[in-house]
C-alpha cells in the first residue's frame, strides 16, 4: 500500500536529486518533535522525590542521558513509520501535503529499514540500564498495531485520541524506570497522565477540524473527522480534562497532599492551552512549536517549579487542614 502511494507522487518529484532524498529521510524522523520528551520528566522527578536520591550521582546521570537518547530514537523511528503510512492521507490536508513522504521524496523500503534500525537501537540502548524494564518493546508493538489496518485506531472516532495518548503514560513509565525499578508508579498518576494526553490530543483534533473548515475535506484527510463535530470534540475535551483532574486529585490526596497548592496553576495552564486551540494556525496543531507561546511557556515553568518544590517540602499543617472527616 505504501509503495503504491509514493508512486503516485507529483511528476515534479518523481526523480528528485539525492540531496533532496537525504534531507527527506532526515526530516521524517521529526527530530524537532523531541521536545515532547519533556513528558518524561515527571516520571523522573516524582520517584526521585520519594526516594530522596541524590540528584547528580554518576550512575543516575548516565541512566537518564542514555534513557533520553533511547527514548528519542524510539519516538523518531515511530515518526518514520507514521510519515510513510500517513502519506496518502497527508496529501489531502492543506498543509501536511508538503511533508516529504506525501511529496514522494521518500524511498519507502529504505524508510522501513530506517524505522527498524532506529527502533532496534533505541530498545538495545534502553535495556542497557540495570534499572530498566522492557517497556520499549510493548511500546513499539502497540505503535505498529495502531498504525495498520484493520486496527488503525487513528481512523476511529474517540479511539484515535485514546490510543495515541497512551504515549503519555508510556513516557512517564520510561522516565520512572530510569530512576528505579523498585517503586511502582501509582495507577492514579498514570491515568491522570493518560487523560492529560487525551485532553491535549483532543484539542489538537479540534483545532485541525476547525482550521480545515470543510467537513468533506476533513473527513477525507482523517476518517474519524467524518463522525466528529466541533461540539463533540469540545465535549470530549471536557471529559478528558475532568478525568485527568479527578485522577490527579486522587493521587495528591493519597500520596502527596502538598501538591494541592499547585492545582490553580495546573488549571490556569489548561485554560491557556484551551484558548490557544481557537487561534488560526494554532500551535496546538503542532506541539513542537509551543515554545513560541511565551505566556504558555511562562506558566509551564512556574507550575513545574512550584510542583517540584511541593514534592520536596513537607507542610505538616496540611493534614490538619484536610482531615478525613467521614471515618
Amino acid at each position: 500500500m505504501s509503495t503504491q502511494t509514493i508512486d503516485t507522487a507529483p511528476d515534479s518529484v518523481k526523480n528528485p536529486p539525492f540531496a533532496d532524498r537525504l534531507r527527506a529521510h532526515v526530516a521524517i524522523m521529526r527530530l524537532d518533535h523531541s521536545i515532547k520528551n519533556i513528558f518524561v520528566l515527571p516520571g523522573i522527578i516524582v520517584p526521585l522525590s520519594v526516594l530522596r536520591t541524590p540528584l547528580l550521582t554518576p550512575s543516575l546521570v548516565r541512566n537518564i542521558v542514555v534513557g533520553f537518547v533511547a527514548t528519542t530514537l524510539i519516538a523518531c523511528s515511530n515518526y518514520v513509520l507514521n510519515e510513510v503510512l500517513d502519506a496518502p492521507f497527508d496529501r489531502l490536508h492543506p498543509t501536511k501535503k508538503s511533508r516529504p513522504a506525501a511529496q514522494g521524496l521518500v524511498i519507502v523500503p529504505l524508510a522501513y529499514v530506517q524505522w527498524i534500525l532506529m527502533m532496534a537501537a533505541g530498545i538495545v540502548l534502553r535495556l542497557q540500564s540495570r534499572r530498566s524494564l522492557p517497556i520499549p518493546l510493548p511500546h513499539s508493538g502497540l505503535w505498529v498495531l495502531l498504525q495498520y489496518p484493520p486496527f488503525r485506531t487513528k481512523d476511529k472516532v474517540y479511539l484515535d485520541v485514546l490510543s495515541e495518548s497512551v504515549n503519555n503514560p508510556l513516557r512517564l513509565l520510561l522516565g520512572w524506570f530510569m530512576v528505579t525499578s523498585v517503586l511502582i508508579p501509582p495507577l492514579s498518576l498514570l491515568l491522570s497522565y493518560w487523560m492529560v494526553g487525551c485532553y491535549l490530543m483532543a484539542l489538537k483534533r479540534f483545532s485541525e477540524y476547525r482550521e480545515i473548515g470543510d467537513t468533506t475535506v476533513a473527513g477525507s484527510y482523517r476518517r474519524s473527522f467524518q463522525y466528529y463535530s466541533e461540539v463533540s470534540l469540545l465535549a470530549s475535551v471536557m471529559f478528558y480534562a475532568s478525568s485527568s483532574m479527578l485522577f490527579l486529585g486522587a493521587f495528591i490526596i493519597r500520596y502527596r497532599i502538598e501538591l494541592i497548592f499547585g492545582f490553580p496553576l495546573v488549571a490556569l495552564l489548561m485554560a491557556t492551552y484551551f484558548r490557544l486551540a481557537f487561534q488560526p494556525n494554532s500551535s496546538v496543531q503542532n506541539p513542537e512549536k509551543l515554545y513560541r507561546e511565551p505566556v504558555l511557556m511562562a506558566e509551564t515553568v512556574l507550575m513545574t517549579g512550584l510542583m517540584i518544590v511541593l514534592l520536596y517540602v513537607d507542610i505538616p499543617m496540611m493534614k490538619r487542614l484536610f482531615p478525613a472527616t467521614l471515618q
